[in-house]
């Protein structure tokens, strides 16, 4: 099999293009980093797609069923459905696609995401609204993402369209799993990983999509309550040129030891931090707001901007539309360092800190440890708070209390 040519065109930040090797066909855009290839059979880019059309069902029989869970003590992650959704990919295409019983993954033990972490996932939820009907949120949006964190990693594309109504199809055999509550949902997590036997740091030839959900409660353990923060400069979660804007798995093994250690301090979650500036970037695996009065005595919302540093999140982006949309004040996206935080907090300019993420919504912060000092931020005392607001009205459309075009019926 011939050896797939690949050319790299490198950019560091305010330098001129540098691009070695030969000119290429096609090129997809990333930050800092674009990826050619010049060998159509091998470019994940021509790999054609699954079909819905060809969906094989195999339910799972009765004694296969499990019971469903009491939902006042559903724990995130905890608990799966009876049926999960796989196709598998070579140099050749797609497989078909099958909707089956839940199991265990056949893989070899040298499969490349086993020792190169050649694996990607997004995170989506299905609602039982108000009305009983079953409704996804902006599934068109975590498919662009999916897509671009397997380019990242040059594993397979696919129709995105032809995913969502195979997802759909599994939601509706698992039906029943969906709580019958406003505080709980049907958490959906599609999976890519490169499966390919052999050792060696490389493209994986193979490679299987999968979609495993479990119904969930509270993202938080504690239930939704503020969470408290470990700021520390030297961990880093994320940096140019990176992958930190990307869904990949390696992005988050690395975080469990800091947030052992903000736990081993009392606090709930870790707000990385970026530069010698001490940016703020993430909390968690939330996106981050921040509510001020800025120098006019206008409120200001203020978000750190897709810089190569962050994930491009669904609920981050609907929170910039809606607030757009209302009209109230401003909205900005740009760096907020340390510094400047900790300012805005001294002159009492700083009125709300959250965090926001498909798992959670939205998170209220009311504190933030750095460099040993504990800084209090009055999120809780706003009369009319944002980020209340913010809950409110996406867990409306969620429910379908208020329609809205994000809304996708499940049908």
């Amino acid at each position: 099999m011939a050896t797939s040519v690949l050319n790299l065109v490198i950019r560091s930040a305010g330098s001129p293009l540098r691009q070695t090797g030969l000119k290429s066909r096609r090129a997809f855009r990333l930050p800092y980093v674009r990826f050619y290839s010049q060998q159509n059979a091998l470019d994940p880019l021509e790999g054609g797609t699954f079909k819905f059309s060809e969906l094989q069902v195999s339910l799972a029989g009765p004694e296969l069923l499990k019971p469903k869970p009491d939902v006042s003590n559903l724990i995130f992650g905890k608990c799966f459905t009876d049926h999960m959704f796989e196709v598998e990919w070579n140099v050749e295409g797609w497989g078909p696609p099958r909707i089956c019983p839940l199991h265990d993954l056949n893989i070899h033990p040298a499969a490349k995401v086993l020792h190169y972490a050649l694996e990607l996932f997004d995170g989506m939820k299905a609602y039982r609204g108000v009305d009983g009907k079953i409704r996804l949120f902006r599934p068109d949006l975590n498919m662009q993402r999916l897509l671009r964190g397997s380019r990242r990693c040059l594993l397979p594309q696919f129709d995105p369209e032809e995913l969502i109504s195979c997802m759909k199809r599994l939601i509706k055999i698992e039906e029943e799993w969906i709580p019958h509550s406003e505080t709980s949902s049907l958490y959906i997590r599609p999976t890519v990983i490169g499966t390919d036997p052999s050792l060696g740091v490389a493209r994986s030839m193979q490679a299987m999509l999968y979609i495993i959900l479990c119904p969930v409660g509270p993202y938080f353990e504690t239930g939704f309550k503020p969470v408290n923060l470990l700021a520390d400069p030297k961990f880093v979660r994320s940096w140019p040129g990176g992958s930190g804007d990307v869904k990949l798995g390696s992005n988050y093994g690395p975080t469990v030891f800091v947030q052992r250690a903000a736990e081993n301090s009392g606090l709930q979650q870790v707000l990385w931090l970026y530069g010698d500036d001490h940016q703020l970037t993430e909390v968690g695996t939330m996106n981050i707001f921040i509510l001020i009065k800025n120098a006019n005595g206008e409120k200001e919302l203020i978000t750190p901007p897709l810089h190569g540093l962050i994930l491009p999140g669904v609920t981050r982006q609907s929170i910039l539309e809606l607030v757009r949309g209302w009209n109230e004040f401003k909205v900005t996206e740009r760096p907020v360092p340390m510094k400047e935080f900790l300012q805005l907090k001294e002159e009492k300019r700083l009125l709300e800190f959250f965090g926001a993420g498909t798992a959670c919504i939205v998170c209220p912060i009311s504190g933030v440890s750095f460099l040993g000092v504990n800084h209090h931020i009055p999120t809780m005392e706003q009369e009319d708070p944002l980020y209340a607001r913010v809950l409110n009205t996406l867990s409306g459309i969620y429910y379908g209390r208020i329609s809205h075009e994000w809304s996708v019926l499940v049908d």
